[in-house]
């Protein structure tokens, strides 16, 4: 028996659709939801796409979430807005917010929109290419509903893993894609490897004593996360301040909750992100911009690799093969995964259908 099940990009729809559904998300913000977690399977973030289900079955328990929120503009100023998310998760406000700030940039040259009562937003890529996708550049932050990184030399965890992503629209070439954690890796990511049986590599997680975790288990419990970098001689300190901008962005900003300093008892997570969209066509003559990122984009990936093996790539590329892929021989989802989806449906009473 193979690891992973494969399953067609439809009946992947198909089935978180049918999971947001029974749990009773209004049909629109069930599309977006949808959407924005297909959508990063397909790209191959697979910890922010169908296996983000089990931790949203938490979030829902815990009483501290809007299933069907009221999504509103409540500031809307020239090339800026804010927009309240009802307390729901944070993939339908978000879309919309991107959608806001593409429309203002469309004339205004600039967009950013903030979004506050918020929660868990998915993939932070997946509204910054929504935006390059488009003609626009798309800048995607956000904040998290739970601490998990530890600030250098710390070592009580403080910060979200705080995601940052940055999308550019090119004119032959797929839109250049950066889409990362502030973390060195996502904490989906370890659930990840908890689910297929693997050691976590040096880097990742603290002990809490200061050395290395290697156990999956273990870390989720502890929550030690490193900032991008790792310790302080490999960086960690510029992910470090990385992880705090981006929380000023999507907190700070949008009048959501830094966790450590929520009250314990309150009845929302608040979490924040920022959606900002720049029109280069306002900047440059028409398609200047996106054949100036070509030649760009074309020159990097002509850089002699020191592997022929490993050629240069630029961010993106990995995330488009797998767009491509995917669409046609499906999204693997590991068998551990498969069962937990199953427990999702049996207890939502919703079909199951992604096979055995």
């Amino acid at each position: 028996m193979t690891p992973f099940l494969h399953v067609p990009v439809d009946i992947l729809r198909a089935q978180i659709a049918m999971i947001l559904r029974a749990w009773g998300m209004p049909e629109d913000q069930c599309e977006q939801t949808t959407e924005a977690l297909v959508t990063a399977d397909l790209l191959g973030i697979d910890s922010h796409g169908l296996a983000l289900l089990p931790l949203y079955e938490e979030i829902r328990r815990s009483g501290k979430l809007v299933i069907a929120p009221d999504i509103r503009v409540v500031r809307d100023v020239g090339a800026v807005a804010l927009v309240d998310g009802g307390g729901g998760f944070g993939e339908a406000p978000a879309t919309r917010a991107m959608d806001l700030a593409t429309a203002k940039a469309a004339t205004l040259g600039i967009g950013a929109v903030a979004v506050r009562n918020s929660n868990h937003y998915g993939a932070a890529g997946v509204y910054a290419l929504r935006a390059a996708e488009r003609g626009f550049i798309g800048i995607s932050t956000s904040a998290t509903f739970n601490t998990a990184v530890v600030p250098t030399f710390g070592k009580v965890p403080m910060l979200g893993t705080n995601p940052f992503a940055f999308a550019a629209p090119a004119r032959r070439n797929p839109p250049f894609l950066l889409d990362m954690a502030t973390s060195t890796v996502a904490i989906g990511k370890v659930k990840l490897a908890l689910m297929a049986g693997q050691k976590l590599p040096d880097g990742w997680v603290m002990t809490k004593d200061g050395s290395w975790q290697h156990d999956p288990a273990t870390a989720l419990l502890d929550r030690l996360l490193t900032p991008l970098g790792g310790d302080r001689l490999h960086g960690g300190h510029k992910g470090y301040g990385l992880a705090v901008m981006a929380e000023i962005l999507s907190t700070v900003l949008a009048g959501g909750s830094f966790t450590p300093l929520r009250a314990p008892d309150a009845d929302r997570f608040n979490v924040g992100h920022c959606l900002i969209a720049l029109n280069p066509r306002l900047f440059r003559d028409d398609g200047g911009f996106e054949d100036d990122l070509d030649a760009m984009l074309d020159a990097l990936r002509a850089t002699p690799p020191v592997d022929p093996a490993r050629p240069v790539m630029t961010a993106g590329d990995p995330e488009h093969a797998n767009r491509a892929e995917r669409g046609r021989s499906g999204i693997p989802v590991p068998r551990k995964l498969a069962q937990a989806i199953l427990g999702l449906c049996e207890s939502a009473r919703a079909d199951y259908l992604l096979g055995q």
